[in-house]
């Protein structure tokens, strides 16, 4: 059986896809997968982007109003699970979290470059495949400092769908 794949379509920037990878985490994949089957995704925002770093979204949309799922047991080798090993390289799609391991609900991110410093520390349940670009294009938007978050677009950068497509 293929890892599941999804695709993400970002208003004026065009479509992401990425693998997930269920081997590495279990419980992170399904609660993703969970999230894109009820849309919770369409109309967020990458609320902070780090090009030479990452680009992160899932948890805000455009007028920054916060968007929460449940949290979920951070499946990472320093918090105890230690059959992800998934490395934080360029493409990568991780869980986003608080200090708390066990925090990450909604809010993901994806490795504009790599990032060996998160390896083991956050999981990593997916790869983008197709649309890498995209991720270059986001990465390079201007950002500023929105009081008690930084790197945040000057002009939005919208999630208008994620959907599985295998």
């Amino acid at each position: 059986m293929s890892n599941p794949k999804i695709k993400f379509t970002i208003k004026n920037y065009g479509e992401i896809t990425a693998e997930l990878y269920p081997e590495k985490a279990p419980v992170t994949v399904e609660n993703f997968l969970s999230l894109v089957n009820k849309g919770f995704f369409e109309g967020l925002i990458f609320h902070r982007v780090i090009s030479g770093f990452m680009i992160q979204g899932g948890g805000f949309d455009e007028s920054f109003n916060q968007k929460k799922a449940a949290a979920i047991k951070g499946e990472f080798i320093a918090n105890g699970f230690m059959s992800n090993d998934l490395r934080h390289t360029r493409g990568v799609l991780s869980m986003a979290r608080t200090n708390d391991p066990n925090s990450a609900s909604s809010q993901f991110f994806i490795m504009h470059k790599d990032a060996p410093h998160l390896d083991a520390q956050y999981a990593g349940f997916g790869k983008v495949i197709e649309g890498i670009d995209v991720v270059d294009k986001i990465a390079s938007v201007r950002t500023f400092s929105r009081g008690w978050y930084d790197d945040v677009p000057y002009d939005p950068v919208v999630i208008e769908k994620v959907e599985v497509i295998e």
